[in-house]
C-alpha cells in the first residue's frame, strides 16, 4: 500500500463505463474525515515511462498526436501495463515499440500518481541507459501517429520553460532522471 493509504468506505459503486485499458466509476463513498458524497474516478492499471539516453547524451522523445489535446505533445516512451504484468518488463517493451531502441542498463527513477483528483493511475518512470539502436524500424499502431524526436537535456528543459507542450508524466520524470544526466 502507498504512504499514508486510508482508504474510503464504499457506499455504493456505480460503473459508467469499461473499455480496453480502463473503467470509469462513481461512488457513494465516506471519506476518513466522515464526508459523504459522490467522487468519479478513473480506474486505470498504471503505467511505465523510460527516460531514454543514448550514448551521445541524447534523449530519445515522442512528438505524439494526442486526440483528447487535439495536438501533438512531446513525451518520452510510455504505455500501459497489462494486467500483472511488471512495470519494467513494460517499458521493455514499449522502449523497442515505440522508439527502435534497446536499453541495456535501467534504473528506477520513482513512481507517481498522474492525476490523483480523477484517477488512481500510477506512473513508473525508469532511466534507460546503453541505448542499442534496432536495424528495424518500429512499426506504428493505427492509432498511433507519432516522431522520434532527439534532444539534449538542456533543450527539452529549456522547451519545459518556454511552455511547449510536454504532458507532465515527461515532465515529472525530466526532472527526477535529472541527476543522472551529464
Amino acid at each position: 500500500m502507498p504512504l499514508g493509504y486510508e482508504p474510503p468506505q464504499l457506499l455504493k459503486r456505480r460503473l459508467f463505463y469499461q473499455g480496453r485499458k480502463f473503467s470509469f466509476d462513481v461512488n457513494r463513498l465516506r471519506l476518513p474525515n466522515g464526508a459523504e458524497g459522490d467522487w468519479e474516478c478513473i480506474r486505470h492499471p498504471g503505467g511505465a515511462l523510460a527516460v531514454p539516453v543514448t550514448p551521445e547524451g541524447k534523449l530519445v522523445l515522442l512528438r505524439q498526436y494526442r486526440f483528447a489535446t487535439q495536438g501533438r505533445l512531446l513525451e518520452f516512451p510510455a504505455g500501459t501495463l497489462e494486467p500483472g504484468e511488471d512495470p519494467a518488463k513494460t517499458i521493455e517493451r514499449e522502449i523497442e515499440e515505440e522508439t527502435g531502441y534497446r536499453a541495456h542498463k535501467w534504473q528506477k527513477l520513482g513512481e507517481f500518481f498522474l492525476a490523483p483528483g480523477y484517477s488512481d493511475e500510477i506512473i513508473y518512470a525508469f532511466l534507460a541507459q546503453d541505448l542499442e539502436r534496432l536495424k528495424t524500424p518500429p512499426a506504428q499502431d493505427d492509432d498511433e501517429d507519432m516522431e522520434i524526436v532527439l534532444m539534449t537535456p538542456h533543450e527539452l528543459e529549456q522547451a519545459i520553460l518556454a511552455g511547449e507542450p510536454v504532458d507532465a508524466k515527461s515532465i515529472s520524470s525530466f526532472f527526477l532522471a535529472k541527476p543522472f544526466l551529464n
